[in-house]
């Protein structure tokens, strides 16, 4: 199973024969590692609709055929030439030929009226349990997501202003007993600029593994 980081809160995750791709903002994203119009997947998920998470995907749903999970909110502002919808709520869970999606909440604003922000718990089949917060500030339910799931690879923003920043990252690993962190959500812009190896190293000293990846980067999960 491959993880690809595509730049900000960007990143596909390719089990070899699905390819599930999450807030795909690339058009108009400087960090961006691929063009909207050459992404190929079968399942875009979103955790909300700001644009800077929203970005292609009504374009690459119409072009791909992918089925789009999300909030109704959010699913409301797709093309109404777009049927292929899997909509969930919060506490939520979507059982794909994949794995069990489960939809959790996010501490943030949704950008899609009456909506709300969450975060998924991935449960693979025949791979690891993925945690990805979306926006989020840290909060205390992360711990019982920790005592839930046996969570390897917990993905989570460290870039602050918006969403939570490095420490309370720290923190929000060591809550949710992650054997990973993959921070994104960074460096996208003046205002969540970060050092993201001092943050590895940080972590490191509070016995957390830190994986960085670098936008056009993939690794194994």
């Amino acid at each position: 199973m491959k993880y690809t980081f595509l730049g900000h809160a960007c990143f596909k995750i390719d089990t070899g024969k699905e390819r599930l791709l999450f807030d795909p903002f690339l058009t108009g994203n400087g960090q961006a590692a691929m063009k909207a119009d050459k992404v190929r997947c079968d399942y875009i998920l979103l955790s909300h609709a700001h644009s800077d998470h929203f970005g292609d995907a009504n374009e690459i749903a119409l072009r791909t055929g992918a089925k789009v999970v999300a909030i109704p909110e959010v699913i409301a502002l797709f093309s109404k030439s777009l049927s292929n919808f899997q909509p969930m709520n919060l506490g939520g869970t979507f059982h794909a030929d994949f794995g069990d999606v489960k939809m959790v909440q996010a501490f943030h604003s949704c950008g899609a009226a009456g909506g709300t922000p969450c975060g998924f718990i991935i449960s693979f089949k025949e791979g690891p349990v993925v945690y990805y917060s979306g926006d989020t500030a840290l909060f205390g339910d992360m711990k019982l997501f920790g005592e839930l799931y046996d969570i390897d690879y917990a993905i989570l923003p460290i870039g602050d202003n918006y969403t939570m920043g490095p420490d309370d990252a720290i923190l929000a690993g060591k809550f949710l007993k992650a054997k990973h962190v993959i921070p994104l959500h960074y460096n996208t812009g003046p205002v969540i600029s970060q050092n993201v190896d001092a943050f590895k190293t940080k972590a490191a000293e509070e016995g957390l593994d830190v994986m960085i990846v670098h936008p056009g980067e993939t690794i194994d999960l």
